[in-house]
């Protein structure tokens, strides 16, 4: 993994960072408000929300995951305990391979209940696995299981440690990642 010699992520790394933030929001807004997926539940504004927003994560985290391994991250701050820089990779990583997979089981889920996946319906694509495969059920229930509590736990570790280097130990970690810095 490549590391940067400054002090700041780059500007697209905080730009996308961003992003990802504003697109979580809105997708558990449409989660939260949309109908329960079930046999019958008709194809509704809100679930295709739900899975435009879906697509868009998965594919900003990819190119967010691209130009992390490009360009990599700055140099730790001075004077961090090594658990805490460690922590940190850990929690960053964990926090991708949801943001990676959480979408793709959507999507294997939608697919096996026949739902079509389009990016903002200006294309479809492709069904990951038949109509009804057996044994591809569970796949939905991961999906929100993953979402409702693992990535809202992670999330909200990241945030806590974002407040704690800013409020507590008032070092530039934060600044690191806020736009314009």
């Amino acid at each position: 993994m490549v590391e940067k010699t400054g002090g700041s992520y780059s500007g697209a790394a905080r730009s996308l960072h961003w992003l990802i933030l504003a697109l979580l929001i809105a997708q558990f807004v449409f989660a939260w408000t949309m109908p329960h997926i079930g046999r019958t539940v008709p194809v509704s504004r809100l679930i295709d929300l739900h899975v435009w927003f879906g697509v868009t994560i998965l594919f900003v985290v990819v190119v967010r995951l691209i130009v992390r391994l490009t360009h990599g991250e700055p140099v730790p701050e001075d004077g961090l305990p090594l658990w805490q820089v460690q922590s940190a990779r850990v929690l960053h990583w964990l926090l991708y391979a949801l943001l990676f997979v959480i979408p793709i089981l959507g999507w294997i889920n939608a697919s096996w209940r026949d739902m079509h996946v389009t990016f903002f319906g200006l294309f479809e694509l492709p069904k990951l696995l038949a109509t009804r495969a057996p044994g591809w059920g569970w796949t939905g229930d991961i999906h929100g299981l993953l979402a409702n509590w693992v990535l809202l736990v992670l999330v909200g570790l990241h945030v806590l440690a974002a407040l704690y280097h800013y409020v507590i130990r008032r070092d530039g970690v934060l600044q690191r990642m806020l736009p314009g810095v």
